[in-house]
């Protein structure tokens, strides 16, 4: 909670005029709880994977009846009735209600704990960016040891088989897990913030992206549009997907967000001789199409 009770106080008290978006912020949260506040990630969470996956729904849809998307399609066989995405969606916001939703309003101390502010001022552009980076590469690295873990013989039977109950990921299974899995994943996706913690904003910025990202990645579509391809190391939609079509025998592409972790440890090994052989037969079924058209102009 903002300790002063008009913006004149808190622009006093910060010895300069509060910009716009330190006004909008006061009138917003100056009258909240930090504990409400920290509460806005359920509704946060909620509307992101009911709203983000949504066009997906509509492009398999759209595929279904007509096969223009197919060119994007990773995996081209697998088509997804609505009534399958509906079913899948409908196990995510269970899992939100029953699992996400009461950790969230439980797990309020730990935020009190690494002291995450909601005052005045406002971090800067340039900080929010330096430690959404931070956040992104300590979740990634954690993140892939613990799935890792996942692949064990242990932690795929008793827990990770039912992320992999989709081989051909869509954008609703980006969540779809086990509870244990779920909850285990919110360690490395808290760890960030409890190393360099900002702002109650950067938070729900934090959270946010990182929840688009593994909707992105799970969509099981390679647009070629897509703005994260510009990203230095970025895994993307078809690097996980593969992890996904190898299944439960998976020893590959564990990385949630970045690849070099699977490079360094040699987890991606299977993923790099595959691409290169689909590569290889392109080049030649291009050279092949170009020889057999020749021969039909001589």
């Amino acid at each position: 909670m903002i300790p002063y009770a008009t913006i004149e106080e808190a622009s006093l008290a910060l010895g300069r005029n509060l910009t716009t978006l330190e006004c909008l912020w006061f009138d917003y949260s100056a009258a909240k709880s930090d504990y409400y506040l920290y509460c806005h990630n359920i509704l946060f969470l909620f509307l992101i994977f009911s709203l983000v996956p949504l066009p997906l729904v509509f492009v398999e849809l759209a595929r279904s009846a007509s096969g223009w998307f197919d060119r994007y399609k990773i995996q081209p066989k697998v088509k997804n009735s609505f009534s399958d995405m509906f079913r899948c969606y409908r196990d995510v916001m269970k899992m939100f209600i029953l699992v996400v939703g009461p950790l969230q309003l439980v797990s309020y101390p730990s935020i009190q704990m690494i002291e995450i502010r909601s005052g005045l001022p406002l971090p800067s552009f340039g900080e929010i960016a330096a430690q959404l980076v931070v956040y992104f590469l300590v979740e990634d690295y954690t993140n892939y040891w613990v799935h890792r873990f996942f692949h064990s013989k242990w932690g795929y039977e008793k827990i990770h088989h039912i992320h992999h109950e989709y081989t051909a990921p869509i954008g609703y299974a980006a969540p779809y897990a086990h509870w244990a899995e779920v909850l285990l994943l919110g360690v490395p996706t808290f760890l960030g913030p409890a190393i360099a913690p900002g702002h109650m904003i950067t938070f729900w910025l934090w959270i946010a992206l990182r929840q688009i990202e593994a909707i992105e990645t799970h969509s099981g579509y390679d647009f070629p549009w897509t703005l994260t391809k510009f990203i230095p190391f970025y895994g993307g939609a078809e690097y996980h997907d593969y992890h996904h079509y190898v299944g439960g025998q998976s020893q590959s592409n564990f990385a949630s967000v970045f690849t070099y972790c699977d490079y360094i440890y040699g987890t991606d090994k299977g993923y790099r001789f595959q691409k290169k052989l689909l590569q290889q037969i392109k080049q030649e079924s291009k050279k092949s199409n170009m020889q057999n058209g020749g021969d039909k102009l001589d």
